[in-house]
């Protein structure tokens, strides 16, 4: 089994940004810390894993390993700066309505269960009277010294790894508590007929023998009994149950969370956030991961950074033209794909989930097992985790809202909104029961089917004036809540087996430059911007039959900037091609200028459609100029 190095590398990623860009050789004073603050009320929680005398300075094969150096820095900084170690009881009773947490509380935890928690980290809490949770693979505590786990770096062994008695030890402390890291799901398991491999507690395993994939029921179950031997065992072997489970890679859904609730285990961990208020639900409380051996200048810095700050630069793909029914041309675009995304460095990939051949603008079929639509391919999971774990990008699953061309044609009739214009992209009736099932189930069999970051919802989720009378609010504003509250629906189907989905919906230009479209759209910039975290406005000139590109994007930023976190929210979705000219390609010049414009005026966040990586139009070159999200784009090596 090997380590799930490149899962937790990406997933780490997504958390800390550019984290770790202080070289720890210029780190001679002590950092400027005049904004880390935690408030009252909040929780810091720092994850470490290894700690070794030799890691290297940056760049160790083990990325997750810190030199005993700088962790006993870092608790040294902590302690001079106020921040208060608390243990997770008093975040337990914090959340039930005891005594509340002090001012800047921070709570450390390890993962894995590793030897050098006992003779490294152990000696330094015990110094610094610090508490600490322990996060124990019980299938590797006591490994029999017959067998190794591949670890990454190199095989590991019985001395690599804590034992019973040392955990004994450490408890009796009154300093560590134990946590259930699982019993045997620190491991991948395959997760499509391609033979990706996935975390075996979020992924309905695929057995090539029999062509299945396992059942709800099957996977559950083998979830339940993996969480309930290790609660067992550290139970039997130390006297107190878990009350905590920290998912091997962050993994987890809240089907998961249910099982490890029902076994008293009610607090579980991410990996991605730096702190949080503290309530009633201590499901996925957010941890900083410890990464790349950071300094005390590193850690600073992390705890600083604004978040928000962070731009969007996002391509939206067509994975049509991933797909060939050839698999060896199709291996080809995929591989072309990838090395164009590792090449410009974007930060997102919106995804075509759904096939489109005759580019109506609705669904043909699907690119994953559902319900209800033809699949075309088992396509879309093996590509978005390619492109997250080779091209280290946040991949988003662009979806329909309504337009769902449903293989049962008295189905599809019975459903369908019947459009005044015949050239209307074909949608179904959001307000019939139905339909709200049908496509709730597709989002939610997307969801099990593999990774995604959160849904983009398609530009088809509209209603314009004229239609559902009788069945649709007569007033725009309502009508665009009623569409917003359909896609929140959605990404709650979707959320029972992707926790923590971020949303982004397409809106149309026309009704932020002109609000009384609203009613021909029933959508609205400021309305979107409160219900989802990104708004991909289409700011697209050339579509909108613009004489003056520039001075209508102008316009449109100015509009942006009037609505609430408008631009903190809203990205500006550019047209690569001019439809109206048969794709004629817009020239690159113009697009850089427009692009440099935008961010001029203070747009944060670009994306661009449709990004032709067979082709290599906008050119590599040029894309990376305008979409990398690196602080400095280069051609990689």
């Amino acid at each position: 089994m090997r380590r799930w190095m490149i899962f937790v590398l990406v997933l780490a990623m997504t958390s800390v940004g550019s984290a770790w860009a202080t070289d720890a050789g210029t780190a001679a004073q002590a950092p400027d810390m005049t904004r880390v603050e935690v408030g009252n009320g909040e929780l810091l929680v720092l994850s470490y894993h290894d700690i070794r005398d030799d890691v290297a300075r940056k760049g160790d094969p083990d990325a997750y390993a810190v030199s005993t150096q700088n962790f006993a820095a870092h608790l040294d900084w902590l302690s001079g700066h106020g921040y208060r170690p608390v243990p997770l009881s008093e975040v337990i009773a914090a959340s039930r309505g005891g005594k509340p947490l002090p001012p800047k509380a921070v709570l450390l935890t390890f993962d894995d269960g590793l030897r050098s928690i006992y003779t490294h980290v152990f000696p330094l809490l015990r110094a610094y009277r610090y508490p600490a949770l322990m996060a124990v693979v019980t299938g590797w505590v006591d490994l029999p010294r017959e067998q190794q786990v591949d670890y990454g770096p190199r095989m590991f062994t019985h001395d690599d790894f804590v034992t019973w008695d040392q955990l004994r030890e450490m408890q009796a402390s009154g300093l560590i508590e134990i946590a259930s890291h699982s019993d045997n799901l620190h491991r991948g398991v395959t997760s499509n007929p391609q033979g990706n491999t996935m975390p075996a507690a979020i992924t309905r395993e695929w057995d090539s023998k029999t062509q299945r994939y396992e059942t709800e029921a099957q996977y559950l179950a083998r979830v339940r009994k993996d969480l309930t031997d290790s609660a067992a065992r550290i139970k039997r072997e130390l006297g107190v149950a878990p009350q905590s489970v920290v998912w091997p890679y962050a993994a987890y859904n809240s089907q998961t969370n249910a099982i490890a609730d029902q076994l008293g285990m009610t607090v579980t961990f991410d990996l991605e956030g730096r702190h949080q208020k503290i309530g009633a639900d201590l499901h996925g409380l957010a941890r900083l991961l410890m990464f790349d051996n950071p300094t005390v200048n590193d850690l600073a810095y992390e705890l600083r950074h604004d978040e928000e700050l962070d731009g969007v630069r996002a391509l939206q793909i067509d994975l049509d033209y991933v797909y060939d029914a050839d698999p060896a041309q199709q291996a080809r675009n995929l591989d072309k794909l990838i090395e164009r995304v590792k090449q410009i460095g974007p930060s997102h990939i919106f995804l075509q989930a759904f096939a489109d051949p005759d580019g109506n603008g609705s669904a043909d079929a699907l690119y994953f097992p559902n319900r209800h639509m033809p699949m075309r391919a088992d396509l879309y999971n093996r590509v978005a985790w390619q492109l997250k774990t080779r091209a280290h990008v946040k991949v988003f699953a662009w979806l329909p809202v309504l337009g769902y061309e449903l293989p049962d044609a008295a189905l599809r009739d019975r459903l369908a909104i019947k459009a005044s214009n015949p050239k209307e992209t074909f949608r179904l009736n959001p307000f019939e029961p139905d339909t709200r099932r049908i496509v709730a189930d597709i989002y939610e069999d997307l969801a099990i089917s593999g990774y995604t970051e959160g849904p983009l919802f398609h530009d088809d989720a509209l209603l314009r004036e004229d239609e559902l009378r009788g069945q649709a609010p007569a007033d725009p504003a309502a009508r665009t809540a009623a569409l917003i509250g359909f896609t929140q629906e959605l990404a709650r189907a979707a959320g029972k087996w992707r926790p923590k989905l971020i949303t982004v919906r397409n809106l149309f230009a026309a009704p932020v430059l002109d609000p009384n479209s609203e009613a021909w759209f029933a959508q609205d910039l400021a309305a979107f911007n409160r219900a989802y975290d990104y708004t991909a406005v289409m700011a697209m000139p050339w579509m909108e039959n613009s004489r003056d590109p520039q001075a209508w994007m102008d316009h449109l930023v100015a509009q942006v900037k009037k609505s609430p976190r408008g631009l903190a929210r809203t990205i500006f979705e550019l047209q690569t091609v001019d439809w109206r000219q048969r794709d004629k390609p817009i020239p690159a010049a113009r697009l850089k200028a427009m692009a440099h414009r935008l961010q001029a005026d203070g747009a944060r966040h670009l994306a661009w459609y449709p990004d032709n990586f067979i082709d290599d139009q906008p050119s590599t070159r040029d894309a990376r100029e305008i979409m990398s999200a690196r602080g400095f784009p280069y051609l990689e090596r």
